[in-house]
């Protein structure tokens, strides 16, 4: 049976009782280890911080410039209260970690979110062994289901050079942390300029110090715009599109009013996460946020012990 003083959830979130701190908490706590820097992760407001040396820039964007933040190298251990705690790739976006915790031979694994797909911008996932694997399912339901990233990314090139060709101006929204990056780190750049609004800048400088090669954002004449949901120039001809999980779906991109949706994901889709879940030999499965309930019908189905736990984590646009 998983012990009691591991992991359990408080109204700031899921908290270590043996180490006395926090993963992801909601609110400002005396300690939290982050797993990555999209916002409902890494809120505001703690003592003091622990991620992924590789996000630790990220989380200080996030959490501001005055906050104590101890950014490790992936897989180095630590010593907290009465555990050992280590984080490692989650493929995610920069700098993302699943947090190991173990004591006593007993080990449990909180993923954050992550993906397996292949992504120029972060370290792979690294699958880990544990007897309790804490897992979100953003996408956890059979119809989500990705490409392969090349496929998309060929459509995305197709669909801006024909908007070239026809004289508009091609808008991709993305998630301005991690997926712009992505995508921009995959596209041709001989395809045209691309330019980059402020808030995907904004990050995109952060990778580019970080030593992820990305190209600079063009001062003028730009034929692609990445730009987050909603925004859009003052006046011009123009295309629509969003790269997200979510476009595998018809109902975002149609009240969305989009022109095309690219399914693109930081996220694992269906089967990925049934393969981490898998491969992990955890005993006990958690499922923290997404599609609980048909996560946990599925895994109870198939013999293994699952629970729903509420969270406020959020799928983010990706």
């Amino acid at each position: 049976m998983p012990s009691s003083d591991m992991l359990a959830l408080h109204p700031d979130g899921l908290y270590c009782p043996a180490g006395d701190f926090y993963v992801d908490p909601w609110g400002g706590v005396d300690r939290a280890v982050i797993t990555h820097a999209h916002a409902d992760r890494a809120v505001p407001g703690s003592r003091a911080y622990l991620t992924a040396a590789a996000g630790e820039a990220l989380l200080r964007e996030r959490a501001g410039a005055e906050a104590t933040v101890q950014g490790v190298p992936y897989g180095e251990p630590l010593t907290i209260g009465g555990v050992t705690v280590s984080l490692h790739p989650a493929g995610h976006i920069l700098g993302s970690a699943q947090v190991r915790i173990e004591r006593a031979g007993e080990v449990w694994v909180i993923s954050g979110d992550y993906k397996l797909a292949a992504d120029p911008t972060c370290a792979p996932f690294e699958l880990l062994r544990c007897d309790t694997f804490v897992t979100g399912a953003a996408f956890g339901l059979p119809i989500f289901r990705w490409p392969r990233a090349e496929d998309a990314m060929a459509d995305i090139a197709n669909w801006w050079r024909a908007n070239q060709d026809s004289g508009k101006l091609s808008v991709l929204y993305v998630h301005p942390v991690g997926m712009a990056q992505r995508v921009l780190a995959s596209l041709d750049r001989a395809i045209g300029p691309i330019g980059l609004h402020d808030d995907v800048e904004r990050y995109c400088a952060l990778y580019r110090a970080a030593g992820v090669d990305l190209p600079q954002r063009a001062a003028a004449g730009s034929t692609l715009i990445l730009a987050p949901p909603g925004w859009k120039p003052a006046s011009g001809r123009l295309s629509t599109a969003m790269a997200a999980g979510w476009m595998r779906i018809r109902g975002p991109r149609r009240r969305l009013s989009l022109d095309r949706g690219f399914v693109l994901s930081n996220h694992a889709d269906w089967p990925d996460l049934l393969r981490v879940i898998e491969e992990t030999g955890a005993e006990s499965v958690w499922i923290t946020h997404g599609y609980r309930g048909p996560m946990v019908r599925w895994l109870s189905e198939h013999g293994r012990a699952a629970r729903a736990i509420e969270a406020r984590y959020e799928a983010e646009e990706s």
